[in-house]
C-alpha cells in the first residue's frame, strides 16, 4: 500500500515537467533556415491569424522606446535584431553599466521584481506582456545578462573600434507582438 502511494506520487511529479529554458540569444538554425514549425493542433475554431511583427529596423537605425514598448536604459547601444520566428523580432543592446544597475533600473520602471533565471552567468527576466504559444516564439520581455566575469571581460562590441570594446551587460528586448 505504501509502495503504491510512492509510485503514484512519483508519477504525478514526473508528469509536471518544467519548461526547458530558451538560450540567450537563441542560436540561428543551420544555413539561416527558420526553425521547423510545430505540428498544428486540432481546433474546433477557425485559426487565429498572427498579429503583425515588430518592424525590423533599417541598417543603422536604432529602435525606439515607442517601437519596443519598454523604456531604454540611458546609454544603451543597439547591437542588432534577429527574427525570432512567428512574426516576432528580438533586439540586442549593449551597456557599459553593471548587471546590478540595469536590474535595479528595470525593477523601478517596470514596477515588478522580475525573475533571476540563472545565477551564473547572472540572467534576469522581466515580463512585459502575455505569452501566447500559438502566435509567439518568445514571451514579450526584457532579459538582462551579465557577460562580465573572472573568465570574460564582456560581450565583444561588434562595431570595429566601438567603445566600449566589450559590454559587461547585454539586454535582449522582445516587444509585445503587434507593436508598430
Amino acid at each position: 500500500m505504501l509502495v503504491a502511494l510512492f509510485v503514484s506520487m512519483a508519477l504525478a511529479v514526473a508528469s509536471q515537467a518544467q519548461p526547458v529554458p530558451q538560450p540567450f540569444p537563441r542560436p540561428a538554425s543551420p544555413a539561416g533556415q527558420p526553425p521547423p514549425a510545430r505540428p498544428a493542433q486540432p481546433s474546433s475554431s477557425a485559426p487565429v491569424p498572427a498579429p503583425p511583427a515588430a518592424a525590423p529596423v533599417a541598417d543603422g537605425a536604432v529602435p525606439t522606446e515607442a517601437m519596443l514598448g519598454v523604456p531604454l536604459y540611458p546609454g544603451l547601444q543597439f547591437i542588432t535584431s534577429y527574427d525570432a520566428g512567428r512574426n516576432q523580432r528580438y533586439y540586442l543592446f549593449g551597456s557599459a553599466s553593471s548587471f546590478v544597475d540595469l536590474v535595479a533600473y528595470y525593477r523601478t520602471l517596470l514596477k515588478q521584481k522580475g525573475d533571476l533565471v540563472y545565477d551564473i552567468p547572472a540572467t534576469h527576466e522581466f515580463d512585459v506582456g502575455k505569452f501566447d504559444d500559438k502566435t509567439m516564439a518568445f514571451p514579450p520581455g526584457v532579459t538582462i545578462k551579465d557577460f562580465h566575469s573572472d573568465v570574460s571581460a564582456g560581450f565583444p562590441n561588434p562595431k570595429p573600434g566601438g567603445q566600449p570594446a566589450r559590454f559587461p551587460t547585454i539586454i535582449q528586448i522582445v516587444p509585445v507582438v503587434g507593436k508598430p
